[in-house]
């Protein structure tokens, strides 16, 4: 955007901390506002007919998310979940709508926004009938490391093996063996509460192959807390 129009807009977002578990946006609600993680880790997500949980995408630090469903006017088909400690920037969806009719350089960044989310909502959904940890895991760190969609993620992300288990829907126990996979390939380095990608292109690699296993005993649901802890 030009600047007069950035200073405008940020003149206009508000912030919001959020704690784990908390509820952003909430399936069948109406937006009021445009939403952006600033600092943390948020979760979309929502529950299939048979009730399982789905994991649409995982939030991390400057993402922005829900235009779609500001363009349209329409409820929230998703819910959106903070998986840690968070703080979240708003813009009321009066000035969202402004920028829409006021600056060409908004729409284009949404136009790419849009796009970028959609294809990451289809590969989520072709992930969450993949069996194969390691696949699945290596296609969730792909999509959080999104250049697009999260421009300011660094080589090293900072989230726990739970997180990763709450945002894949496999248990942690799963997670740990293909981040161990992973890091003997040399794609990742496994450090202190966080993911370090070594090899973005063998990432990419992995997660592109054919899943081939069968359906496993682990494979059919999101893992639920279980000690009365942080859900992420």
């Amino acid at each position: 955007m030009t600047p007069d129009h950035r200073v405008w807009a940020a003149q206009r977002v508000l912030v919001h901390n959020l704690e784990p578990q908390d509820m952003l946006c909430v399936y069948g609600d109406q937006p009021t506002h445009w939403f952006g993680t600033l600092q943390g880790l948020l979760k979309l997500s929502n529950d299939s007919p048979d009730g399982r949980p789905i994991t649409y995408a995982g939030l991390p630090t400057s993402g922005w998310f829900g235009e779609g469903t500001l363009i349209k006017q329409e409820p929230y088909r998703y819910n959106v979940s903070a998986l840690r400690a968070s703080t979240v920037g708003s813009l009321p969806i009066a000035a969202f709508h402004h920028l829409l009719e006021v600056s060409l350089e908004f729409n284009r960044y949404l136009m790419a926004q849009i796009n970028e989310r959609l294809g990451q909502f289809m590969a989520a959904r072709v992930t969450d009938r993949t069996r194969n940890p390691e696949i699945r895991v290596a296609r969730s760190l792909m999509a959080l490391f999104n250049p697009v969609l999260y421009p300011t993620v660094d080589a090293f992300f900072q989230i726990t093996q739970q997180e990763l288990a709450y945002l894949i829907g496999i248990p942690r126990q799963r997670i740990n063996e293909a981040l161990q996979q992973l890091a003997s390939k040399r794609v990742v380095e496994l450090g202190y509460g966080g993911v370090r990608v070594i090899d973005p292109d063998l990432l990419a690699h992995i997660g592109q192959q054919k899943d081939t296993s069968r359906l496993g005993s682990d494979a059919g649901g999101e893992p639920r807390p279980t000690d009365g802890g942080q859900r992420g």
